[in-house]
């Protein structure tokens, strides 16, 4: 045989794989999985401390959703079901970035909700408030190239819930969106200015003081469509220090 093999280390390739790094948000910025006040999450909570993995290449490898999935329709709420919903039309947008705050594209968007009278199109919610048959409260866009997301939707209602004495849900809009990667899924509700039902809602207070305004939208007089629609934008932040407060995996209610 002749020659020889070299056990020196080679020089790192400018096409070799480099696994991302996210940064926690601050522990006194995130939203604890078991809250006292939000009663279910007794049931739901880890009883020990959570661990963070190791990111491989299964987690950082971006969702593929296939193109033509997700049409315009999709993302116009109010007309569903051969007619038109009823109630306060809204139009929803804001971007979508990243923990450093670049614009995450062509990431999908999508959105649940209760009626204007506060009621989902759910089996298990039988309150009695009056079912829309022209909303189903399901949405869905992909954002663009900039990270932009716009839906056209009804402002939901307040609801009761039974998590305490005469409690109410204040108007929210459920949201479920992937990064780049895998473990950049955020699942959170959006929330709108000035709602007198913060005070006594577990779940929003559960969010700590430092964070809430980020779960909170921004009405935006220009972006409204004269006699049209009002319009609210909520920008999300997927990971980092300015994270939008989401939901853990544990927590699978539609409340």
């Amino acid at each position: 045989m002749t020659g020889t093999t070299s056990r020196e280390p080679r020089p790192p390739s400018d096409s070799a794989l480099i696994l991302p790094r996210y940064l926690r948000e601050p522990e006194d910025s995130r939203t604890p999985v078991g809250y006292a006040g939000y009663r279910s999450t007794a049931l739901r909570a880890p009883l020990r401390t959570p661990v963070d993995l190791p990111q491989r290449l299964t987690e950082v490898t971006g969702p593929v959703l296939g193109e033509d999935r997700v049409t315009a329709g999709h993302a116009d709420l109010t007309l569903r079901l051969g007619g038109e919903a009823q109630g306060q039309r809204i139009i929803v947008f804001g971007r979508v970035l990243d923990s450093d705050g670049r614009p995450v594209p062509n990431t999908l968007v999508e959105v649940w909700q209760a009626n204007a009278a506060g009621r989902y199109r759910h089996v298990v919610d039988n309150w009695p408030a009056p079912l829309d048959p022209h909303f189903d409260g399901l949405g869905r866009v992909m954002t663009d190239g900039l990270g932009r997301y716009e839906l056209t939707t009804i402002k939901p209602g307040a609801y009761p819930w039974g998590n305490h004495h005469n409690a109410w849900r204040p108007a929210h809009i459920h949201f479920s969106l992937f990064g780049q990667a895998f473990p950049q899924r955020l699942v959170t509700q959006m929330y709108f200015p000035g709602d007198p039902l913060f005070g006594q809602d577990p779940i929003f207070n559960a969010i700590p003081p430092s964070a809430r305004h980020r779960a909170i939208s921004t009405f935006d007089l220009e972006r409204t469509q004269p006699d049209w629609a009002l319009a609210f934008q909520w920008d999300i932040v997927l990971r980092g220090s300015d994270q939008t407060p989401f939901e853990t995996e544990d927590d699978g209610d539609v409340a």
